[in-house]
């Protein structure tokens, strides 16, 4: 599919997330309210059978059929065929990289693959170094004795080997009546060992750390087919019209998956794969683009303020945070490399040739570890997820040229690690070093360095660059214009399911950044009083309240206390300090509790709120009728303050937004408010607008006048018109324009061209000065309503 094709790909998406709560049958019925609120298609959570009781779906357990805990096949069928109707697309997200094998006796392949090892058909679907022994499954709990306490509470039960809970299989002829536990044990093809055996000595590739998540080989034909099959027979049923594939950077070789599926499926195709500033997708890969993040970055840049960044940075420095985010990224990832990963490190030094050492047929302890460190090393110094060779040789040579740079004594072992992967690209060592890099890049920098440099949080976004403080409008305009020239059906996005917080959580705190000298002053004086147990996840703490406000004490909490064991400076999710936590879970307590600091931390969130709601509704205006296709993460069309997962995937009022659009849909426009009405208004006009005029192409608006740096605004053209004929003007920076004194008689010259502009929020023409000239916004009326207009030319 042409990167091009504007066949298949839907004006815009709303993503809803499925659980047992929130079935297919459930989101069937929501469809008249989407369809009703300008949406071009449904874009679901994945679908197919997940892990007993899954809250998401990604931890799928068989990939041939519907979840029945979502209603099953029938359920997803009937809500194809009424979304059709409608006129919606459906859009469905799949994981091809991993399946779940938290429960073995719920994973067929998998009980199968651990019941006769590598003889089990299944044996070719998972990433297993079968020739290491046994496979290792680290579910035994460990007190400090390796786990060997655990293995008395193994027992022998229904022809199968439990642990508490859990079942594993036996292999055939190896129970006989009076055999003891421990002997059987011992004659199958794997062994249960304790779970801190997992980051080491693993011997099947995961998902990240997480060994409940076992790697699937789907580079692999046969389980390529077997695990697409029943999502390629929605397709040729005419069912489904869109995918999003999740994790893309995780798979042997994506771009070889990516043209396969092609081959297979001809709709609209996107990929979670998270760019780098300045970073392209490789143009062999036949997709639309990515899912978005790479938009985010700058939509929600621009309505920072750069000025806020000097005291923001000595804020953090008073605090003992770090600010070097390069020098914090670098230890993040070795982190993840030399403990979290360590068993995919230790796979792919075992690919390397030995360095020759006189008089040793093997390689000494001490040449493994040089060879391990290397490729480490190398593993941590990309400055983009993962390279793509033989197309993305110049980012592997940077990475190997950084690694030099950091470690100049493991020269040796990263030439020829460098040579051996130059001299074969498809060989499995670049292949396996390709797949790990992006696993040591998100873990070191998105789960944990985001958590360490917290001097400004709106930034620690997925995709994001702590140490980019703010995104100036040529950028924003630059990056729209590229968007719209290269991949114009990519997918935007201001939330998702991954985010660390919520579109408006971030837009609030943009307009804190207008306002960082008092806040600053605030956070020491709050500190001072109640201040949290570590001075990053303190700073973290105060923003998060300020820009989630109003939040109950369990939220707040149970956020804080994932943060921290993420950032792992005072506790962690492997060896968690329960002081420490118990100091983290009681400071929401404290803090709400004391009235005189509740009254003043609400009374910054008072000064910025009204600034708050104008940055979100900016950027949600140029989103939604930018270049790409707009995704609405469920919810969002009120404000909505949540923070990461599992926070925000908590349920959602559909019946008190349907309620709020019937009112508006009989004329009613509504105020700027804490309803945010406003913005479900603002987001049915321009899914609606981008629904009816299909725009293309981009324009950068300039204004002129006082307050030009405060106004953000483009045209675009609609099918079949032959000039710009629609705009539209954002606020940016509201409070330093209130301080200005407004925008007095700031103006926008509109594209020129017979016809009135209108302005689809308030119905209001805009009058143009002369007949002969071009028409001026003037922004002072335009704008006194709104502080975003949506003009169309009649």
């Amino acid at each position: 599919m042409s990167t091009h094709d504007t066949s298949t790909a839907p004006t815009s998406t709303y993503r809803l997330q499925l659980r047992p709560g929130f079935t297919l049958e459930d989101a069937a019925d929501l469809l008249d309210y989407l369809d009703r609120l300008g949406t071009g298609a449904v874009y679901l959570s994945p679908m197919l059978a997940a892990a007993p009781g899954s809250q998401h779906g990604y931890d799928v357990v068989d990939p041939t059929r519907v979840s029945p805990e979502l209603g099953g096949d029938a359920a997803r069928e009937a809500l194809a065929a009424k979304a059709h109707e409608l006129g919606l697309g459906v859009v469905a997200d799949i994981v091809p990289n991993h399946m779940s094998v938290v429960r073995a006796d719920a994973n067929r392949w998998w009980w199968d693959v651990l019941a006769h090892g590598r003889d089990s058909v299944y044996a070719r679907c998972f990433d297993i170094d079968f020739d290491a022994g046994p496979l290792l499954i680290p579910v035994l709990g460990d007190d400090g004795d390796g786990g060997r306490a655990a293995l008395a509470d193994l027992v022998l039960a229904d022809g199968c080997l439990a642990y508490h809970d859990k079942r594993y299989p036996l292999a055939p002829g190896t129970h006989e009546p009076g055999d003891s536990v421990e002997a059987v044990h011992e004659r199958q093809h794997y062994r249960l060992v304790s779970w801190r055996r997992g980051d080491g000595e693993l011997t099947y590739r995961r998902f990240f750390d997480v060994s409940e998540l076992a790697a699937v080989r789907v580079e692999d034909t046969g389980v390529f087919d077997a695990t697409h099959a029943e999502i390629l027979r929605w397709a040729e049923l005419g069912q489904l019209d869109g995918l999003r594939v999740d994790h893309v950077d995780g798979l042997t070789d994506p771009g070889g998956y990516l043209r396969r599926l092609a081959e297979r499926f001809g709709g609209w195709v996107v990929v979670e794969k998270i760019l780098a500033p300045g970073e392209d997708l490789p143009q062999s890969w036949p997709v639309a683009g990515t899912t978005g993040y790479d938009a985010l970055r700058e939509l929600c840049g621009v309505f920072v303020d750069p000025s806020g960044e000097a005291d923001l940075t000595t804020l953090a420095l008073d605090q003992g945070v770090e600010v070097d985010v390069a020098r914090a990224d670098l230890r993040a990832r070795r982190h993840a490399a030399t403990e979290l990963l360590r068993a995919e490190v230790r796979r792919i030094a075992a690919l390397l040739p030995p360095r020759p050492e006189r008089g040793r047929e093997t390689p000494s302890p001490e040449a493994v570890r040089r060879r391990e460190e290397a490729v480490a090393e190398l593993l941590c110094a990309f400055d983009v997820y993962r390279s793509y060779l033989p197309e993305g040789e110049r980012d592997w040579a940077r990475a190997v040229e950084t690694a030099m740079g950091h470690r100049p004594d493991l020269a040796h072992d990263l030439e020829a690690l460098d040579m051996r992967v130059r001299r074969d690209s498809r060989g499995e060592a670049a292949r396996r070093i390709q797949q790990t890099s992006g696993m040591v890049v998100a873990m070191g920098t998105e789960n944990t360095a985001f958590y360490r440099t917290t001097r400004f949080v709106a930034l620690n976004e997925v995709g994001g660059d702590p140490a980019d403080f703010a995104v100036t409008p040529r950028e924003f305009h630059d990056g729209a214009a590229r968007r719209e020239a290269a991949r114009p059906h990519t997918m935007t996005t201001l939330s998702t399911h991954d985010t660390k917080r919520s579109e408006d959580v971030r837009a609030r705190l943009a307009a804190l950044s207008e306002m960082a000298e008092p806040f600053a002053e605030a956070v020491r004086r709050w500190t001072g009083r109640c201040a949290l147990p570590e001075p990053a996840l303190n700073l973290l703490g105060w923003q998060t309240l300020v820009g989630a406000w109003p939040i109950g004490e369990e939220r707040l909490a149970d956020y804080l206390l994932k943060a921290a064991r993420e950032a792992r400076l005072g506790t962690s999710w492997t060896e968690p300090d329960p002081d420490f936590e118990d100091r983290v879970r009681s400071w929401p307590a404290r803090v709400l509790g004391d009235r005189v600091l509740r009254g003043e931390v609400a009374s910054v969130v008072e000064s910025v709120r009204e600034a708050g709601w104008s940055n979100s509704l900016g950027q949600k205006a140029v989103q939604l009728l930018g270049p790409g296709v707009p995704d609405l993460y469920q919810g969002t069309e009120l404000w909505d303050l949540s923070l990461v997962d599992p926070d925000n995937r908590r349920p959602v009022d559909h019946q008190a937004r349907a309620d709020l659009l019937t009112r508006i849909e009989d004329g009613w426009r509504p105020p700027v408010d804490a309803t945010g009405a406003a913005k479900l208004h603002l987001v049915r006009t321009c899914l609606r607008a981008r629904r009816e005029l299909r725009p293309r192409g981009y324009l950068p608006l300039t204004a002129s006048g006082p307050a030009r740096d405060h106004a953000l605004a483009f045209a675009r053209t609609s099918a079949g018109a032959d000039r710009p004929d629609l705009a539209v003007i954002a606020t940016r920076l509201p409070v330093g324009l209130a301080d200005a004194g407004g925008w007095a008689d700031t103006v926008v010259a509109l594209p020129s061209g017979p016809g009135t502009w209108t302005d689809r929020l308030t119905g209001r023409a805009v009058v143009s000065d002369s007949p002969d000239g071009p028409t001026l916004a003037h922004l002072a009326g335009v704008l006194d309503r709104y502080p975003v207009a949506v003009l169309t030319r009649e």
